[in-house]
């Protein structure tokens, strides 16, 4: 079957935004897009090596949750697909390039590459290569959050942590275990599953037993929720309302958000083992294109306002690679160096 179940209904005439919300939205979506799509060619030019995992799809999810959040003060848990996370968070495009690029100037200084981008300016936490490996990071940040407030009454301290990762992932003991402290404690957390069907080459519904993964925050007394993951629209109403209900004390949330990723697991994946039909049927619903559509509809923005979006972004992406290609290698003198913490 193409698909298995439906989001629930989002009806988007009960959502208001202005036309600033709305560009943002987008400029943040066609980033990711055009930023993975400049990362496949670098990739196939031989500029990055190693295992490199694209977002092509999956881009209103990353966009609906992190511009939900304050940037730069909420935390941000991704995952190995986790370049464009880095950009939602605020992390500059070069730096996130250079990473990939194994330079001196990357986010994580050249030692991270692609499944490990951090920055600790962006409050991004990490991606980790190990399957649901940021669940219990982001958990504890989510701890150390709440209790600064409760514990050592700074009032400041009301910042929310999202935490994604794969729907493989919702079967990991680490995804049981953090989800039972954060509702025993109320954390404030949004464990965000980017269900995109397939957890590598194992079709999501052949690896569990119950395929519906926001019903498992019932078993902790936690509130879950089901989401159009191709629709940013529905994903940021969905994450605002969790956000509130974090910042206010009130715990943790488990959204679910049906998603597609448009290309194969990796760019060393052939990508043989999805159906053309099912993957023509994701195609068609684009979360780029959905909400160009809306724009427009709505009288919000004019093609060619998007259209020169659009170009301005792809300067952004190309200046980006210049700056990869030019910046340094990292020193071999300090081959040992970021080992263990170092006093600022």
């Amino acid at each position: 079957m193409v698909q298995e179940r439906n989001a629930p209904i989002f009806h988007t005439e009960q959502v208001h935004i202005t036309k600033e919300e709305g560009l943002i939205l987008y400029e943040d979506m066609v980033l990711g897009r055009f930023f993975e799509d400049k990362c496949a060619e670098m990739y196939y030019r031989g500029k990055m090596f190693g295992f490199v995992h694209l977002y092509n799809g999956q881009e209103a999810v990353s966009t609906g949750v992190i511009k939900a959040m304050r940037q730069d003060e909420d935390y941000v848990a991704s995952t190995y697909r986790d370049h464009v996370h880095a950009l939602s968070a605020g992390v500059p495009a070069r730096e996130v390039m250079a990473e990939l690029f194994g330079k001196a100037t990357g986010c994580s200084k050249g030692r991270g590459g692609s499944m490990h981008m951090f920055s600790a300016e962006h409050r991004l936490l990490g991606g980790y290569a190990f399957v649901a490996e940021g669940i219990p990071v982001a958990t504890g940040a989510a701890f150390a959050s709440k209790y600064r407030r409760e514990a050592l009454g700074d009032a400041s301290s009301d910042l929310v942590t999202a935490c994604f990762f794969g729907d493989g992932a919702a079967n990991n003991g680490q995804f049981f275990e953090c989800l039972n402290m954060a509702a025993l404690w109320k954390l404030p957390i949004l464990y965000v599953v980017e269900n995109n069907k397939w957890a590598i080459g194992m079709a999501h519904e052949r690896a569990t037993s119950v395929p519906e993964i926001y019903k498992k925050a019932e078993a902790f007394g936690m509130a879950g929720v089901e989401v159009d993951g191709m629709d940013v629209l529905a994903v940021r109403a969905v994450a605002q309302e969790a956000v509130a209900r974090a910042r206010a004390g009130e715990g943790p949330t488990l959204i679910e958000a049906l998603t597609y990723r448009f290309r194969g697991h990796s760019l060393a994946d052939p990508d043989e083992l999805r159906s053309k039909t099912e993957k023509e049927y994701w195609f068609a619903r684009d979360p780029i294109k959905r909400l160009a559509a809306y724009l427009t509809e709505h009288n919000l923005a004019s093609q060619e306002e998007l259209k020169d979006l659009e170009h301005k972004i792809q300067g952004v992406v190309d200046e980006a690679v210049k700056f990869a290609e030019s910046s340094p290698e990292p020193d071999p003198s300090e081959l040992y160096r970021f080992i263990y913490a170092e006093d600022e």
